[in-house]
């Protein structure tokens, strides 16, 4: 079952087959799944089942584990529209010398231009880290309608751990969430990354 942010959830049930399970998400938004007793599958009313949500989260580890490969941190990211993968993106920021080269601009930018539209309203976007402000205003801004969160960022995020401008009544504009799929791994990967780094550091210090 996913961690939210809160921890804790809501349930209600809505007939002798299936229950509702409210998740108490950032900014007291609510993600609605329904458990169907009998396949013991979990279905997000709107955007499909647990299953896929981790399955997508797979590829952005997938992609966050390239970015390690060239000594960035290992953050990945997908874009999933009609339940295929449209664009990826790992970070690149050292690579490219480039503030911008963060793996969630670099997957907006590849769906906008295979979909020739800047409008993502009908995609999901998956990611092994919270946004950071730069990115979540992207997200905001390509009408993203679904963010999918691997795990939290309590230095930088800004889907609900410093600030949650996602879900802000005040903008046009918002984007529903799920947090923490396969929060473990997307955790485990990056603490592996910073204790390696210090670990390099160390050794050249030396």
């Amino acid at each position: 079952m996913y961690n939210t942010c809160k921890r804790s959830y809501n349930q209600s049930s809505v007939s002798d087959r299936d229950q509702i399970y409210e998740f108490v998400v950032s900014g007291g938004a609510v993600a609605r799944w329904i458990s169907d007793k009998k396949s013991g599958r979990m279905q997000d009313e709107r955007c499909g089942t647990m299953e896929e949500d981790e399955r997508f989260m797979r590829e952005a580890v997938k992609q966050a584990r390239k970015a390690a490969a060239i000594e960035e941190v290992p953050i990945g990211c997908v874009i999933v529209r009609e339940n295929k993968i449209i664009a990826r993106g790992y970070n690149k920021r050292n690579t490219q010398g480039c503030t911008l080269a963060h793996a969630e601009l670099i997957a907006i930018r590849k769906a906008s231009r295979k979909l020739n539209d800047w409008r993502l309203e009908d995609c999901t976007i998956y990611v092994t880290l919270e946004p950071c402000p730069m990115c979540a205003g992207a997200i905001l801004q390509a009408r993203i309608p679904r963010l999918v969160i691997g795990t939290m960022n309590p230095k930088a995020g800004c889907a609900g751990s410093i600030i949650n401008i996602l879900q802000n009544q005040q903008f046009n504009h918002q984007v529903e969430q799920t947090q923490g799929v396969l929060q473990q791994e997307c955790q485990q990967m990056l603490q592996d990354f910073f204790r390696e780094l210090r670990r390099s550091k160390k050794k050249e210090n030396n």
